[in-house]
C-alpha cells in the first residue's frame, strides 16, 4: 500500500484544491461564502476519501462517495462559470483536473471490485 500523498491522484486533488482557493478568494463576497466554501469543502472531503479508501480493505465505498463528491465540485465549478464568478480559463484548469481525478478514481474502483483483489 502506497502512502497517501504519494498517489497520482491524490496530487491531482491536492492541485484542485489549490486551484480552487485561489479561485474561491476571487470571487465576490455574495458568493465567496456560499459557492466558494462548499468548493473548498468538497476538495477536502476528496481528499480525505483518497486517504480513507487507500487505508481501507474495502476501498470501493470510499471510491463511489469520492465519485459523487467529485460530481457536486463538477456542478459548482460549471454554475461559477456560468454566473461568471471564474473565467473560462479557471473553468478550464480546473475541469482538467477533475476529469483527471475521475478517471484516476473509475480506474480504481474497478480495480477495487475485481474478483482478484
Amino acid at each position: 500500500m502506497a502512502r497517501h500523498d504519494q498517489l497520482p491522484i491524490h496530487r491531482a486533488a491536492y492541485s484542485l484544491l489549490d486551484v480552487i482557493t485561489d479561485l474561491a478568494r476571487n470571487m465576490p463576497r455574495d458568493f465567496k461564502t456560499s459557492i466558494g466554501s462548499k468548493l473548498r469543502d468538497e476538495c477536502i472531503e476528496i481528499i480525505a476519501l483518497i486517504f480513507r479508501a487507500n487505508c481501507s480493505r474495502e476501498k470501493a465505498p470510499h471510491i463511489e462517495t469520492l465519485l459523487e463528491r467529485l460530481q457536486v465540485t463538477e456542478l459548482l465549478l460549471r454554475l461559477s462559470r456560468d454566473k461568471r464568478l471564474i473565467s473560462v480559463k479557471q473553468y478550464a484548469r480546473a475541469d482538467d483536473l477533475t476529469t483527471s481525478i475521475g478517471k484516476q478514481a473509475s480506474g480504481w474502483r474497478r480495480s477495487a471490485l475485481s474478483p482478484a483483489s
